[in-house]
């Protein structure tokens, strides 16, 4: 369904948010209210849809998050069909709180374990939970212990800004490959925390430039939003693009291809669980909007 309105022949990655659940409630989390909704997937629903996914647009790598993947009781069975099964890349993106015991058992199956981080020590935990900036760092250890690649990300607000050097410093020195830098969009939680937005846009330019000039001990992408003009809308144009990075699915089954629109009520597609397939329903806010390509500044 999606090729025959988009033209989209193949999708490479699938973001899969299992559950809306969490065991946190962070300031700026796009989901907002929708964490306390029990909307989730089966692993049976998870399962199928990435294989529909392989079959029907290529897809070779899934990353998993939530709410939290790891308070989803089927996360096992879900890596593991996806890796041994389908022969994909698997990526979890998890706040790395007390995570331990299930990623020890994981470990065998994962690609990249990827840990969001708000930055340095009370600053990352005044946004996310009081003890999650040290729980984080143990999973980090852990996973380098365990073979597994790390990366983290970073959500820049106006109380962080100033922290993402000395956060890349400390990361490099635990060997965390990448650290990605998202925009903040005032949705979900962030809606109502609007002293967390940076107001200052060139302040972004700033940023870069220091990051530009720096030698990284990892690699950073940055999100191209993260601008002073912010960036532009990518529309798909007329035929289509034949190829795309990424779609989103939520717990519901809304499928997203930007992430302007995470966070949102607006979705062209949804999968259907119980029939196994995707359907097109546009609504009079649609538009097939495409993400607009990271800067990536390379370790040095």
């Amino acid at each position: 369904m999606i090729g025959e309105v988009t033209g989209i022949r193949k999708i490479r990655m699938l973001y899969l948010q299992l559950l809306y659940r969490c065991n946190f409630t962070c300031l700026h989390c796009f989901h907002g209210k929708r964490l306390q909704y029990a909307d989730a997937f089966t692993a049976e629903e998870a399962v199928t849809l990435l294989t529909l996914m392989r079959d029907e647009y290529g897809t070779e790598a899934v990353t998993l998050l939530g709410g939290e993947p790891f308070v989803y009781r089927e996360l096992p069975q879900v890596v593991r069909h996806a890796k041994q099964e389908l022969g994909q890349r698997v990526e979890i993106c998890t706040n790395g709180y007390r995570i331990e015991r299930r990623l020890t058992e994981i470990a065998p199956h994962l690609d990249l374990l990827r840990v969001s981080l708000e930055g340095v020590g009370s600053t990352n935990d005044g946004i996310r939970k009081r003890g999650s900036y040290q729980s984080a760092f143990s999973s980090l250890g852990l996973a380098r212990d365990l073979g597994v690649p790390t990366g983290t990300t970073m959500t820049v607000t106006s109380q962080n800004i100033g922290e993402v050097l000395p956060l890349a410093s400390v990361l490099g020195q635990l060997g965390v490959r990448q650290l990605k830098l998202h925009h903040l969009r005032p949705v979900g939680n962030a809606a109502d925390h609007p002293e967390l937005l940076v107001t200052d846009t060139t302040a972004y330019g700033r940023l870069r430039e220091e990051l530009a000039r720096t030698r990284l001990p990892l690699e950073v992408i940055v999100d191209a939003d993260l601008s002073e003009s912010g960036a532009p809308e990518i529309c798909a144009p007329s035929g289509g693009p034949r190829e795309i990075d990424r779609i989103e699915a939520d717990p519901r089954g809304a499928l997203t291809m930007s992430c302007k629109a995470v966070g949102k009520d607006s979705h062209a597609f949804w999968y259907e669980k119980a029939a196994n397939r995707i359907v097109h329903r546009p609504s009079a806010t649609d538009e097939l909007t495409l993400s607009v390509p990271d800067v990536v500044y390379a370790r040095a």
